[in-house]
C-alpha cells in the first residue's frame, strides 16, 4: 500500500509538468500544428499507400482474382509490369522526365542570364526589364499554351487554323503545333521567372569583395564568373532547378491542351485520365510514383549542394556592388532584353485580347469584331448557343467561387504561416519547432495533382468528426492552404526571427495574454510579410489548375476550370475572355498590394 501514494504523487507531478509545458504557447500551438499537419499531409499519404496494396470491391470487374479487403500487389504489377504498362506508365514517365529536365534547363538559361544582366551589369532599363520578367508569374502557365495555339494551330483537331496558317497559308507540322516542343517552350517561358527571382536575389546579396580581390589579382571576367560567382549561386540555381522540375512533371493544363491531340501523355495527364476512367487505385500508384520522383530529386539536390550552404554571401564590410560594364553592348542588350520580355509577357495578352473580340478566328476585317463573347445572348449558330461570358450564370458562379477561394485561402494561409512561423522561430532549438518546420515542408514534395488524388481518397466520406468535404468549397480552400504551407511557414518564420523576444516578454510581464501579444505586437510588426504572403497565395489560387482540377464539381466551378472546359470544347474566344478577366483581377490585386502593402516582387532585383 506504501507504493500507492508514491504512484499518485508521480502521476500528479507528471500531470503538472505536462500542464506547465502546454502553457507555453510555442508548445501548445506546436502540438496543435502537428495534429493538423499529420491529418492533412501524413495521413493521406499513408492511406493512399495502403489502398494500393489492397483489393477493393471495384476490382471485381477487372479480374476474377479480386478478394476485397485482402493484400495484393495486383495494382502495382498492373501499372509496372503488364501489357498496359508501356502506355499507362513507361511512356508517360519518360515524357514527364524529358519535359521536366528540358524545361528546367531552358528556364535556368533564360532566368539566370536575365538575372545576371539585371543585377551584375550596367545595363539600362533595369526596372522595366524586371517588371516585364515578373508578369508571367502573374499569369496561368497555360495562357502561353493558349497563345501558342492561336499562332501555330493546324488542322489536326479541326476548327479555325492559327494565325500562321491564316496569313501565309502554310500548315505548321504537328511537332510544332502540339506535343513536346510547344509544351517545353510554354512551360519554360512561364517558369523562367522563378530562376530570375531566386538567382537574382542571390546575386544581389553577394559580397563584391571576392570579385574585387580576384580582379586585383589579375583574374579575367570569365574566370571570376566560373570560379567565384557560379559556386556561390549554385545552391540557388539547384533549388530553382528542383522547383521547376517538380512543377513541370506535375503540370496538367499545358500538357492536356498541347499534348493530348497527338497522344503525348505525361504522368499528370495519365493520372487524371485514370481517375476519370474510375481506375482509382492505378491513379494512386501513379501519384505515388510522382511523389517518389520528387523526393529523390530533392534528396539528390541536398547531396549535390553539400556544404555549399555554408558560403557567406552577405557581409557588412563589402563595398558597393561592382557592375560589369557592357560598353557598346549596353543599349543593344537592354533593347533586346526588353523586346524579348515584352514578346513573352505582353504580346500573348494582346493577341488573346484581340481574339476575344473576333466573331470568327482568322478574319481581321472590322466587321468581324464583336462584343458577343463578352456580353452577347444565346445564338445556336455560335458555340452551340453558349452565352457571352458576362451574361452566363455559370461564369458568375465561377467568379464568385474563385474570389472566395483565393481570398479565404490567402487570409488563412497568411495567418497560419505566421503562427507556425512563430513556433519554428521561437522553438527552433526544440524538437517540436524542428518537427513543425520539417512536416510543413512535406507538401513541397507532393505534386499538386497527386495531392488532389490524396484528398479525394481521404475526404470523400466522413472521418471521425469531420464530414465528407468532397464537392465543397471548404476542401478547395483547405488543399490550397496546405499546398502553400512550405512557402508561408518559411516566410512566417523568417519574419518572426527578425523580431526579438523582448517586446513579447515586456507585454507578458504587463499581463497580456499570448493572443493579445500576437494581435497587438506581432501582427502589426509583420504587416508587410502578411501582405506578401497574402499576395503570393492569392495569385497562386487565382491561376491554379493542377491542384483543383480533380476536385471540382458543378457547384464548385472556378474560373480556371471553366476556362479549361471551354478550351477543351474549342470555344477559343470564350476561353480568352475568361483569361483576360483572371489576368485583370490578379494584376489589380498585385497593384493594390504594391501600392498599399509595399509587397513588390521585383524589389531587391536590379533596383536602380
Amino acid at each position: 500500500m506504501a507504493n500507492k501514494p508514491a504512484l499518485t504523487d508521480h502521476r500528479a507531478r507528471l500531470y503538472n509538468q505536462t500542464l506547465n509545458w502546454l502553457r507555453n504557447p510555442v508548445h501548445l500551438i506546436g502540438v496543435a500544428a502537428l495534429i493538423f499537419l499529420s491529418y492533412t499531409i501524413i495521413w493521406p499519404v499513408l492511406k493512399i499507400t495502403y489502398t494500393t496494396f489492397m483489393w477493393r470491391q471495384q476490382d471485381v470487374r477487372l479480374t476474377a482474382e479480386a478478394n476485397p479487403g485482402h493484400f495484393t500487389l495486383y495494382h502495382w504489377i498492373r501499372v509496372l509490369a503488364s501489357d498496359m504498362s508501356a502506355s499507362l506508365f513507361y511512356k508517360p514517365i519518360l515524357n514527364s522526365l524529358a519535359v521536366g529536365v528540358t524545361v528546367s534547363a531552358l528556364s535556368m538559361t533564360i532566368g539566370c542570364g536575365l538575372a545576371w544582366l539585371v543585377t551584375r551589369t550596367d545595363i539600362p532599363l533595369k526596372r522595366t526589364i524586371s517588371f516585364l520578367a515578373v508578369i508571367p508569374y502573374l499569369l496561368p502557365a497555360w495562357i502561353l499554351s493558349q497563345a501558342w495555339l492561336t499562332f501555330f494551330k493546324n488542322g489536326k483537331i479541326g476548327g479555325t487554323p492559327g494565325i500562321l496558317q491564316s496569313l501565309i497559308h502554310v500548315s505548321p507540322p504537328d511537332w510544332l503545333s502540339y506535343g513536346f516542343v510547344p509544351i517545353v517552350v510554354s512551360l519554360s517561358l512561364h517558369d523562367s521567372v522563378f530562376f530570375f527571382l531566386i538567382v537574382g536575389a542571390a546575386l544581389s546579396s553577394m559580397n563584391s569583395q571576392l570579385e574585387e580581390a580576384a580582379s586585383v589579382a589579375g583574374a579575367r571576367r570569365f574566370t571570376i564568373l566560373r570560379r567565384i560567382v557560379m559556386p556561390l549561386v549554385l545552391p540557388s540555381m539547384l533549388s530553382g532547378f528542383i522547383l521547376i522540375f517538380t512543377k513541370a512533371i506535375s503540370s496538367y493544363g499545358v500538357p492536356a491542351l498541347l499534348g493530348t491531340p497527338v497522344n503525348f501523355y505525361m504522368i499528370s495527364t495519365m493520372l487524371y485520365s485514370s481517375m476519370r476512367s474510375r481506375l482509382t487505385t492505378e491513379a494512386n500508384v501513379l501519384s505515388l510514383t510522382l511523389m517518389i520522383i520528387s523526393m529523390l530529386t530533392i534528396y539528390l539536390n541536398q547531396r549535390v549542394i553539400g556544404r555549399r550552404r555554408s558560403f557567406v554571401t552577405v557581409s557588412g564590410k563589402g563595398s558597393a556592388r561592382t557592375l560589369t560594364p557592357l560598353g557598346s553592348w549596353r543599349v543593344p542588350a537592354a533593347t533586346l532584353s526588353t523586346l524579348a520580355m515584352a514578346a513573352i509577357s505582353i504580346v500573348p495578352l494582346l493577341v488573346l485580347l484581340v481574339q476575344s473580340f473576333m466573331l470568327k478566328e482568322g478574319s481581321y476585317n472590322l466587321s468581324n469584331f464583336t462584343m458577343h463573347y463578352w456580353s452577347g445572348g444565346s445564338d445556336p449558330a455560335i458555340n452551340t448557343g453558349e452565352k457571352g461570358v458576362l451574361r452566363n450564370p455559370i461564369f458568375m458562379l465561377a467568379l464568385k467561387n474563385s474570389l472566395y477561394i483565393a481570398g479565404a485561402a490567402s487570409i488563412i494561409a497568411a495567418v497560419i504561416g505566421l503562427v507556425l512561423g512563430y513556433v519554428v522561430a521561437r522553438g527552433r532549438q526544440s524538437w517540436l519547432g524542428r518537427m513543425v518546420d520539417q512536416v510543413s515542408f512535406l507538401p513541397y514534395l507532393i505534386p499538386g495533382i497527386s495531392l488532389a488524388a490524396l484528398y479525394i481518397s481521404i475526404f470523400a466520406k466522413p472521418v471521425f468528426f469531420i464530414p465528407a468535404l468532397y464537392g465543397t468549397i471548404t476542401l478547395l480552400i483547405l488543399i490550397t492552404v496546405v499546398k502553400e504551407l512550405p512557402f508561408t511557414v518559411k516566410a512566417g518564420s523568417a519574419a518572426m526571427m527578425q523580431i526579438g523576444p523582448e517586446l513579447e516578454e515586456a507585454a507578458q510581464i504587463g499581463g497580456a495574454s499570448w493572443f493579445t501579444r500576437f494581435r497587438r505586437i506581432l501582427l502589426p510588426l509583420n504587416r508587410k510579410s502578411l501582405v506578401s504572403i497574402f499576395l503570393l497565395v492569392f495569385i497562386g489560387a487565382m491561376k491554379e489548375m493542377e491542384l483543383i482540377i480533380m476536385l471540382i464539381t458543378p457547384r464548385t466551378e472556378t474560373l480556371t476550370t471553366l476556362t479549361f472546359y471551354y478550351a477543351e470544347k474549342g470555344y477559343e474566344q470564350l476561353t480568352n475572355v475568361i483569361l483576360m478577366i483572371i489576368i485583370a483581377i490578379v494584376i489589380a490585386v498585385y497593384a493594390v498590394a504594391v501600392k498599399f502593402g509595399k509587397a513588390d516582387l521585383t524589389q531587391g532585383i536590379g533596383g536602380q
